[in-house]
């Protein structure tokens, strides 16, 4: 994501209380003149019967001949060898990284991992259990996530303490969308419409059919193909309420956004206030005051009544229906047959003839930007079909023929990347592969295309130290981690070939520790994980409710340009928290030009938000339901 500062810190928990013992997470040797040894293992644990993959780095010279020894719980040895070859340097201080193959631990259980040596500092732990027995507390956490980003009446305040917010939303009022980098005089055009309720985007308060769009559709597809998960249900059905109160189906409009962003001179945005959302409400305010779209929150159209819907949007809004229509279909064929033709209205007014440089995301675009729309066209066209054929719709045939259609355009228009709210086609081609005979040819094609994705991000990880996929400097490191892992997991599904399996096992340990910094970067997952989260929610009502509250399930952006790190945001109201391992600096493991701070100031790399959430429980998921 890419907001202007918001992104609230967490409370700072009560973590396991080794994270704050030096070289705890870290088993740190200062081989004389070398550079202290440290030890990187898969945090939340590995899965029994599959590749499990640890890392050491340190000084080259001092590693050359290193062994490693695994003690089982009784303290017997349990696994005995050498470390692997070098995989490169990662900084000045870390000359070396080498891989330590753990795949001989098959029994279930805690481990002990050591470097065998004169000089050898403490242990790390690690655990080997069940996918299902590793990821569904997991899985649990991200449902979790998504209940305390609840806004409007459905407040969840078990877990936060909060009450209810932005009811003003109830009746809110649109306003024509601000030219690019205009101050935001706002003229108003209609309303009051009812938007209220949904998720917050991320550690601030907005709301974007854009994002939500992708995430609601995400559960509800999580919801039909995997084991189930407590709560995912309900959450799936909060969020698709809010979208659905953003298609106003009488004038054939769709809304956007609800609220502004970054204000100007005389109009203060969301992100120039650090509070709790329910404080808003509590404003006196009258139009023209600083405050006034605090309170009373602008909603933007994506398309003016009527006329022709940016297709991106109508693709996912439309997809999203299409799977409510497939989840109620058995329990409640009459209000699942509602939910298809409200899909196949939104998806009949897209713009197929569109300005794709002016493809609408938010207000303004550079929140999330996306270049591509024919892989939402295919997505929607595909749940349709699927949404028509669960409720023994005529219509499921002609749906079916146009995905195929689509899923022709987007591959020889587009370009795909990682799987997230910027392209959906690794969910739209898996889709079409796991439907009816999608036509001569493209089956292979499909299948080439998914395996293209994945390999993109196996090319990458063959030059990096850790095998990581993702660029380590780039936004979104750890969604996108998730996106691949997710990606190289359908393309299992659908093909049978489990090619990437030792490469999707990497990624999910680079995403849980197995990292040059040591930490998860899933709140509540490991034993090292966020602490001061730039989330709003988390950092003024969590971070002081005396029961070490965390905001369980949060994905972070992780390491990013190191560059951006060298000046932290600064903002009146948050709560000051800041936090790295052993008293010293993350500075310390940052390389490769990307570095990691956990630090409210840093929406860079610990401000949470709903896509990255909706995409790991997707990947996790996918992963917990292997056969």
């Amino acid at each position: 994501m890419n907001h202007f500062f918001s992104r609230p810190a967490r409370a700072v928990s009560a973590v396991a209380a080794c994270v704050l013992a030096a070289c705890c997470l870290s088993a740190c040797s200062e081989d004389g003149d070398g550079a202290p040894a440290a030890l990187r293992v898969n945090q939340v644990g590995y899965v029994a019967g599959e590749k499990k993959f640890a890392y050491v780095m340190g000084d080259r010279d001092e590693l050359a001949d290193a062994e490693f020894e695994v003690l089982d719980e009784r303290g017997n040895t349990a696994g005995h060898g050498r470390v692997g070859p070098s995989l490169g340097e990662w900084n000045s201080t870390y000359g070396a990284v080498r891989s330590i193959d753990l795949s001989s631990i098959s029994r279930t259980g805690t481990y002990r991992l050591r470097l065998v040596g004169a000089d050898t500092g403490p242990s790390v732990r690690f655990r080997v259990a069940t996918a299902r027995q590793l990821l569904d507390p997991l899985r649990a956490d991200s449902v979790h996530f998504f209940a305390t980003q609840r806004d409007g009446e459905e407040v969840l305040a078990d877990a936060t303490g909060r009450v209810p917010s932005h009811l003003t939303d109830e009746r809110a009022r649109v306003y024509e969308t601000p030219a690019p980098d205009s101050d935001p005089a706002l003229s108003e055009v209609g309303g009051p419409v009812d938007v209220s309720g949904g998720w917050f985007d991320a550690g601030d308060f907005l709301k974007f059919t854009h994002t939500t769009s992708y995430v609601v559709a995400q559960l509800l597809t999580t919801l039909r193909d995997t084991p189930s998960v407590p709560g995912l249900r309900d959450e799936a059905r909060h969020g698709l309420r809010w979208l659905d109160r953003m298609w106003d189906a009488d004038t054939g409009t769709l809304y956007a956004q609800v609220g502004l962003g970054s204000g100007g001179e005389n109009v203060r945005g969301d992100h120039d206030v650090w509070r709790l959302p329910e404080e808003d409400d509590h404003l006196t305010v009258r139009p023209g005051d600083a405050d006034y779209l605090i309170k009373y929150r602008p909603v933007f159209r994506v398309n003016e009544p009527g006329e022709p819907i940016s297709p991106n949007l109508a693709g996912r809004v439309s997809a999203a229906f299409a799977l409510a229509a497939q989840a109620e279909a058995e329990a409640d064929p009459a209000r699942a047959r509602e939910w298809l033709d409200k899909a196949a209205a939104v998806y009949a007014r897209a713009d197929t003839r569109p300005d794709e440089d002016a493809l609408v995301t938010t207000v303004p675009a550079d929140y999330y930007q996306e270049d591509s729309w024919r892989d939402d066209m295919e997505w929607a066209a595909v749940e349709l079909a699927r949404g028509a054929d669960a409720l023994g719709d005529s219509r499921g045939s002609r749906w079916s023929g146009e995905a195929s259609t689509w899923a022709r355009a987007a591959l020889r228009n587009e370009r795909s990347g990682t799987l997230g709210p910027a392209d959906v086609s690794a969910l739209a081609h898996a889709d079409v592969l796991s439907s009816a005979d999608p036509g001569a040819g493209l089956t292979s094609e499909l299948e080439a295309e998914l395996r293209r994705q994945v390999e993109t991000g196996r090319k990458r990880a063959a030059g990096d130290p850790f095998r990581s996929g993702v660029i380590p400097s780039d936004f979104d490191a750890v969604s996108n981690t998730f996106g691949l892992l997710a990606t190289a997991e359908l393309y299992a599904r659908v093909t049978g070939d489990h090619r990437y399996d030792d490469f999707a096992a990497r990624q999910l340990a680079w995403v849980f520790g197995a990292n040059a910094w040591g930490t998860s970067f899933v709140v509540g997952a490991g034993d090292l994980y966020p602490h001061c989260l730039q989330h709003q929610v988390a950092n003024l009502a969590m971070s002081h409710t005396g029961r070490g509250d965390i905001l369980r399930g949060a994905v972070v952006n992780g390491p990013n340009d190191v560059d951006l790190l060298k000046e932290a945001d600064t903002f009146d109201g948050g709560r000051p928290c800041s936090f790295a391992p052993d008293g010293g600096s993350w500075s310390r493991f940052d390389g490769h030009g990307a570095g990691y701070v956990d630090d409210v100031r840093s929406w860079q790399t610990v401000e949470p938000a709903d896509d990255f959430a909706s995409t790991a429980l997707y990947a996790l998921s996918l992963t917990a339901a292997r056969p």
